[in-house]
């Protein structure tokens, strides 16, 4: 899988294949000041204007017709101040280098996702996270933000500077200007020990509040048509480093995760029937195991089988309900669902946008193999998904509409409000901020 999703003849795809977009005119700007200048061009020709990352987004948030900014030029650290404890870097740089970058100077972000193809504007913009008891998403470890606003002035946005619109641009959604640095609290690195282990469903729904408060960083995965879950601890650590043997790295992340797993996703999308059989076995080939290494070797992993996800945040206090009623949709169905359920959470956070603003919030992500009829399924759970006021993740399928948001975001109106006055225009319109943001 590559790191930046493309495609022939100047058509753009993303990495789910579900997203394919020809834009007009594509510039790749080296300096602020060349994107700026490319802003201010495009309002001039009357073309609208998209940022885009890695295409890690299956939604179309980051699809335009007009002029699409690719951010590979701006990438890198611009500085670390190791007083305030904070990195500033440019927007296009991937999490990956990013992560590497930090460990090698002694420094690592709290928290992060499970993967890091993305690019940090990309990533924050859509409210990526990962799971955390106390540590929320990567958004909210923003310190400062830089944004190329409609007019093509640059803005520094802060808890001091332009309050107002750092309290919403951190999960912007492309929606108020062109992120083009972000400045990420940032601590001395340390260690975290992973504990893996399968655990019975109701095992982990009974016991969901005892786990989630025991840990600082807790997930698990459900495997459809079983009773079968592989859990997840992370807890920082004392050391000494124990990290995965490579063998055995390679067999459980490499053979079991992305091979073997891969192969049974093309055999379950051939005969859909043997899909409940595939998830029994495969729901019990991971065994316990425990390492312990810097964060971003255990918060992420490779990720080589593509998907097509949908991600629901629901009130923390809801998530078994809420996945009791998905488990007795797929029991009940006929569906045949061949790729785990990941469940996370994080705490109540103070961005409008946020799929964790103002409230404690679980996670649930379903997840269907590329090529695999997915909207039966992706119907059903976001049936299940709203009636429990479940607020989408801004870079995931989901079919939700401005009319929906205003009444599950307490601060959707403030959000709206300050694109009014930041892009009147709607210079950074396309269709996917029309159906979300209303017009």
């Amino acid at each position: 899988m590559g790191s930046t999703a493309s495609g022939k003849s100047g058509t753009w795809r993303n990495w789910g294949g579900n997203v394919t977009v020809r834009p007009a005119r594509e510039v790749t700007p080296a300096s602020v000041d060349e994107l700026a200048a490319a802003v201010r061009q495009a309002a001039e020709d009357g073309l609208r204007v998209k940022a885009v990352g890695s295409g890690h987004s299956f939604t179309t948030i980051a699809a335009t017709d007009g002029l699409s900014i690719r951010p590979q030029l701006l990438t890198g650290i611009r500085n670390i101040d190791r007083k305030a404890m904070t990195v500033t870097v440019e927007a296009g740089t991937p999490l990956k280098r990013l992560n590497v970058a930090l460990a090698r100077e002694g420094l690592s972000l709290t928290n992060m996702g499970d993967i890091m193809e993305q690019t940090v504007s990309g990533a924050t913009s859509t409210g990526t996270h990962g799971t955390g008891r106390e540590s929320a998403s990567l958004a909210a470890q923003i310190r400062e933000l830089e944004l190329v606003t409609a007019d093509g002035s640059v803005l520094t946005c802060s808890e001091k500077e332009n309050p107002e619109v750092f309290a919403a641009a951190r999960i912007g959604l492309g929606a108020l200007g062109i992120v083009t640095a972000i400045t990420f609290a940032v601590e001395p690195v340390f260690l975290l020990t992973a504990r893996e282990e399968p655990m019975p469903l109701e095992r982990v729904l009974a016991e969901f509040d005892q786990l989630w408060a025991e840990n600082e960083h807790f997930e698990f995965y459900w495997f459809p048509h079983t009773g079968n879950t592989n859990t997840k601890r992370n807890n920082r650590s004392a050391g000494p480093p124990q990290p995965v043997g490579q063998l055995a790295g390679w067999f459980e992340d490499e053979f079991l995760s992305n091979g073997v797993f891969h192969a049974a996703q093309l055999l379950g999308r051939a005969v859909p029937a043997v899909v409940p059989t595939v998830a029994r076995i495969s729901s019990t080939a991971l065994s316990a195991r425990s390492y312990t290494d810097i964060p971003y070797k255990v918060f992420t992993s490779p990720r080589r089988v593509p998907f097509v996800e949908m991600e629901y945040a629901v009130p923390r206090k809801a998530l078994t309900d809420t996945l009791r009623e998905l488990k007795a949709l797929v029991d009940r169905s006929g569906l045949r669902i061949n790729f785990p359920v990941e469940v996370r959470t994080a705490p109540a956070d103070d961005i409008a946008l946020s799929t964790a603003s103002a409230r404690d919030s679980a996670y649930i992500a379903v997840h269907m193999f590329r090529g695999t009829p997915y909207q039966a399924y992706f119907t059903a759970a976001e049936r299940i998904f709203t009636a429990h006021e479940g607020r989408p993740h801004w870079g995931k399928v989901h079919t939700r509409d401005a009319g929906y948001f205003a009444e599950v975001y307490p601060r959707f109106g403030e959000f709206t409000a300050l694109r009014d006055r930041l892009d009147p225009d709607r210079l950074f319109q396309n269709d996917y901020l029309r159906r979300v943001l209303g017009q």
